[in-house]
């Protein structure tokens, strides 16, 4: 990397800008760009490298950040727009607009694998790329052998936001028994929950039978499963229904001490007589049902 690029701002031509590193971008995001543009203006400028177009001798850039807003422009009919001009090569500009993108909030997991690929195609470290992304190096380590070891079932539920780019990360570096750790672990700090937790499992058990996988199956590379899997299997399952049946049984208690509290306050005449002057005469369908339930049950 260069020093620090010397830099002004100016207005620019729209169609003298090339995008270097195009992304996907969500619909409804971009509209509401788009929105905001055009009622308030441009709040903040896009940057760009300037280049000498080859053909015509006219100046031409390479645009490192704001291509959302770039576009945005180009949709409201707009022929420039303003520019931070910086001057960097063109390793530099992909290198910053790859960081740019990867030093963002919210981003789509694909891209954040494919950027930190790309920088460690351009011969940067791990290390390196850690540095300037702000990523861990274990986490940059990990994403790095998701995408060198063909992880392909762990790829497809990225790109598709079955599972996060983390837990596909812990998944590929763990084994058997640390799978299981790793799923128990998204599940508790609520990472994976619901659907998304029993997609990853039916992932992980895949995965487990059929390898990393191109398809959706590949029964030549069918693994066996070992007597110690099958009865970790099974007492996890036990251990989960054990779970289920002890919330179930307290939620069952918690129910039967607050029907019978609402029962004996409403068998309160001065209590009642309280509810009516407050224009609470009534009570819900479904707990008047289940009191008289209780009633009958006992005649």
């Amino acid at each position: 990397m260069s020093d620090t690029p010397k830099e002004h701002t100016e207005l620019i031509a729209v169609d003298t800008i090339t995008v270097i590193n195009p992304r996907i971008r969500n619909q409804k995001v971009f509209e509401e760009i788009v929105a905001n543009i055009a009622e308030l203006g441009l709040k903040r400028p896009i940057t760009v490298a300037v280049r000498n177009n080859e053909t015509s001798g006219e100046l031409a850039y390479e645009l490192v950040c704001g291509q959302g807003r770039l576009e945005a422009f180009k949709a409201l009919k707009q022929d420039k727009i303003p520019a931070v001009v910086i001057t960097a090569s063109s390793e530099d500009c992909l290198v910053m607009s790859l960081v740019e993108n990867l030093a963002r909030r919210q981003h789509r997991s694909l891209d954040l694998l494919r950027d930190i690929k790309r920088l460690k195609d351009s011969g940067y470290s791990t290390r390196e790329i850690a540095t300037k992304t702000h990523l861990s190096v274990k986490y940059v380590h990990g994403v790095i052998r998701l995408l060198e070891s063909h992880e392909h079932r762990l790829l497809r539920a990225v790109e598709s936001g079955k599972i996060p780019v983390s837990v596909a990360v812990d998944i590929a570096e763990a084994d058997d028994i640390g799978v299981q750790t790793v799923l128990r672990k998204a599940y508790e700090s609520k990472v994976l929950r619901g659907g998304r937790l029993m997609a990853a499992k039916r992932l992980v058990e895949a995965r487990a039978q059929y390898g990393k996988g191109r398809g959706n199956s590949e029964p030549g590379v069918r693994k066996n499963l070992s007597v110690e899997t099958l009865l970790r299997t099974y007492q996890n399952d036990v251990d989960k229904k054990k779970i289920l049946l002890r919330k179930a049984g307290a939620t069952r208690s918690e129910m039967l001490f607050l029907t019978q509290s609402l029962k004996t306050l409403l068998s309160d005449e001065n209590f009642v007589t309280l509810l009516r002057a407050e224009g609470l005469a009534n009570i819900p369908r479904t707990i008047a049902d289940r009191l008289t339930h209780i009633e009958e049950a006992k005649a």
